[in-house]
């Protein structure tokens, strides 16, 4: 499970170091193998530990191609998808198309989700919290949860 944000840096060939912690996680958990794609709906990359990847690749795959916003999913989560194993630093390479697709620049915020990372440009990032009102609006799904 990861959790907790990290602003981090991207070296000059578009690698970023896994923070120490879950570097641990991820080798531990998947041989340091992770996959890259875009998020289906915010302006970051996603990346999953592989045995988490296989299982919400399988359930995108399995939706119907009949939908043409099902199509466009599939092409833009799993058609950009690109494996990757942490070296040994720690540094997971960040393909340039993929950077170029959220504006990932240099400044980086690394985000745990539980199962996967958000990766966001630390600019992008920042407006998207600044946007985020927690108190307002909040989806009936999690209204009942206790904080």
């Amino acid at each position: 499970m990861f959790s907790g944000r990290h602003a981090l840096n991207l070296d000059a060939k578009g690698r970023l170091t896994v923070p120490t912690r879950h570097r641990e996680k991820l080798n531990a958990s998947c041989g340091g193998r992770v996959v890259l794609t875009q998020h289906p709906m915010d302006n970051c990359l996603v990346v999953y530990p592989e045995p988490q990847w296989l299982a919400i690749a399988d359930q995108v795959a399995a939706l119907t191609d009949a939908d043409p916003k099902v199509r466009g999913l599939k092409r833009r989560f799993l058609g950009q998808a690109v494996e990757m194993e942490l070296d040994g630093a720690g540094r997971v390479l960040i393909p340039a198309e993929l950077r170029e697709q959220v504006g990932l620049d240099k400044k980086a915020m690394l985000v745990g989700i539980l199962h996967r990372f958000e990766l966001w440009a630390e600019d992008a990032w920042e407006a998207e919290q600044s946007q985020l009102d927690m108190a307002g609006a909040m989806p009936e799904s999690v209204q009942s949860l206790a904080f």
